[in-house]
């Protein structure tokens, strides 16, 4: 208990004095259990691209358990699918009508078992994705709920008669675009049902919000958190979780897990029912795992997940800055780009406070990319060793690392291959996987024609078969990182991690992990000039260097060492 107020009475402070008003917004989290996750390395498959089993041109749970043997000996200990249920197929399945039952396209509720069962015999963990804050506009439960009956699930959703005259402008523009983006806009829905004349959206306009409630309701149709809908939706929620704890699943990625409580502008209401939800598993399921995609680990970690996503938010400088820098379009600003034009200081800033505030509670998680997201091989951006940058620091940073399907081979991000299922830009980190050099890229064995996402244009090296016969190739540098990684618990999750030489120098980020008995330090220059860095001596001995891509060299002095690294260049040196 001690610990427990400690923690909130220190996150008061960092972040205001309101932001943990309440115990119940705290959990006493603790980064050492579950024990698989301190050196837990994540592989995230978008199921209908990653392996067809039967030859439709779509992904399934068959084709995803006949390369476990893949995922396992790339050196990952777990697996994270985006969703498989029943979907109606607008938003990638993100769209869900039944949250107990897989979609067809995948296979059936006994192919999960399976997938669980043979992913076990490997030792990896299987983590499914929770779509928590809304359903499709098609699920059963929406459809009950806009009767003007009353029903079980009458208040499973926001409706009302009453909306703002901004609100209503935004749905009339809504209306009259063509462009699914403009969807996203605004907050409710003109159904015109028997229930009411609008519904409250959580992200399109075919994913009405589920009703956790309202944390300050200020209208007689709002219900607070404890009004018997909101309990109803809660209790829902905690079956479709021990539904799949119940068949073998280890753990959940919640999507937009900040999303759920309305009228909550510092999460207020949604850390105190994800703090519940983290109380019950606990008390119920051991070793189970809550990742969120909050991209706020000050808040998320505290109230009950074990990780948070650091992806890029207007208060969160994340990973995906140094990625993409402020120009998607062209990468310049990139700070792993070779012009060199960009800047890690604010990332390192921002991610020492929350790495300090968090570490003893948690993991921050950093991804190569993900379904949402850019890969980070792209036109600007393709040599097999500006690559290997991003992996080095993927995969020697603390916290748990993510990569998404085919990354470690270099997949390359196309922009032109379509709006497939309501992915937009994004079919283009959502394309099939590329283990062969065929024209299906041994995918699937439909036309090329019958692919749900075409693959991509240029597969030559950047496949699997390719790549395991070659030394030098992005996928074996991947594999060599990451058994240094799991061979070495000054790397793990929650080691020391310290920033070397001036924090506001760009090029090279610089820095050091140690256990107490070894201490190793990494040097990455992505850009394509030489760049040097002096900081506080390390040690008697000269560190030895253990992997290394390009020229290195290290130089000690009487008071400070020196590291040189010409343009694209990485190293790992082992101190002592």
């Amino acid at each position: 208990m001690l610990r427990k107020c400690l923690i909130s009475a220190f996150l008061a402070f960092c972040f205001g004095l309101t932001s943990f008003a309440s115990q119940d917004n705290v959990v006493t989290m603790d980064s050492e259990k579950p024990v698989w996750l301190k050196n837990a390395i994540f592989y995230d498959i978008y199921p209908s691209s990653f392996k067809d089993s039967d030859g439709n041109g779509i992904g399934d749970l068959q084709g995803i358990i006949s390369k476990l043997d893949y995922v396992k000996d790339l050196g990952a200990t777990a697996i994270w699918m985006n969703p498989i249920f029943v979907s109606g197929w607008f938003d990638g399945g993100y769209d869900i009508i039944d949250f107990y039952k897989v979609d067809p396209r995948f296979g059936t509720n006994e192919d999960v078992v399976t997938l669980v069962n043979e992913a076990h015999k490997r030792g990896l963990k299987v983590c499914l994705d929770l779509v928590a804050g809304h359903t499709s506009d098609q699920c059963s439960w929406f459809k009950e709920s806009s009767s003007e009956k009353e029903g079980r699930y009458s208040d499973y959703y926001i409706w009302t008669d009453d909306i703002s005259d901004e609100e209503k402008e935004l749905i009339r523009k809504r209306h009259q675009s063509a462009n699914p983006a403009v969807s996203l806009t605004g907050k409710y829905v003109e159904a015109n049902g028997a229930r009411a004349k609008y519904y409250r959206k959580n992200f399109y306009e075919c994913q009405p919000a589920l009703n956790y409630g309202f944390y300050k309701p200020s209208e007689p149709w709002q219900q607070s958190m404890d009004d018997p809908g909101p309990r109803a939706v809660k209790r829902e929620m905690m079956n479709i979780i021990a539904f799949w704890f119940d068949k073998g699943i280890d753990g959940f990625r919640v999507d937009m897990a900040s999303s759920l409580v309305k009228n909550d502008v510092d999460n207020q209401g949604t850390r105190k029912f994800w703090a519940e939800i983290r109380n019950w598993i606990d008390e119920n399921y051991e070793d189970k795992v809550l990742i969120s995609e909050w991209c706020y680990p000050t808040r998320a970690i505290p109230c009950g997940f074990n990780m948070d996503f650091y992806l890029p938010r207007t208060r969160n400088i994340g990973w995906t800055h140094l990625m993409w820098g402020d120009q998607e379009e062209s990468f310049h600003g990139s700070w792993f780009c070779k012009d060199g034009g960009g800047e890690c200081s604010q990332f390192l800033k921002k991610f020492r406070a929350d790495y300090d505030a968090t570490r003893d509670m948690g993991y921050i998680s950093l991804s190569t990319s993900n379904h949402d997201l850019i890969r980070p091989c792209t036109e600007f951006r393709n040599g097999q060793d500006e690559l290997k940058m991003v992996m080095t620091v993927i995969l020697t940073m603390p916290g748990v690392p993510f990569i998404h399907y085919g990354d470690e081979i270099g997949i390359q991000f196309e922009r032109d291959l379509g709006n497939v299922e309501g992915s937009r830009f994004r079919s283009g980190t959502r394309s099939p996987m590329q283990w062969d050099s065929s024209e299906t890229c041994g995918f699937s064995t439909a036309n090329p024609d019958k692919l749900y996402i075409p693959v991509n244009k240029d597969h030559s090296w950047n496949n699997v078969e390719s790549q395991l016969n070659d030394p030098n190739s992005v996928l074996n540098y991947t594999k060599a990182l990451i058994a240094l990684r799991l061979s070495t618990p000054a790397l793990g999750g929650n080691s020391d991690w310290e920033i070397l030489g001036d924090m506001e120098r760009e090029y090279p980020m610089v820095y050091s992990r140690s256990d107490g008995k070894r201490k190793y330090i990494i040097a990455v220059n992505p850009s394509g000039n030489k760049v040097s860095v002096n900081f506080a001596k390390q040690g008697n001995d000269k560190p030895q260097p253990v992997i290394s891509v390009g020229k290195a060299s290290y130089k000690g002095g009487k008071n400070a060492d020196t590291i040189t690294l010409g343009g694209v260049s990485a190293v790992i040196y082992r101190v002592f």
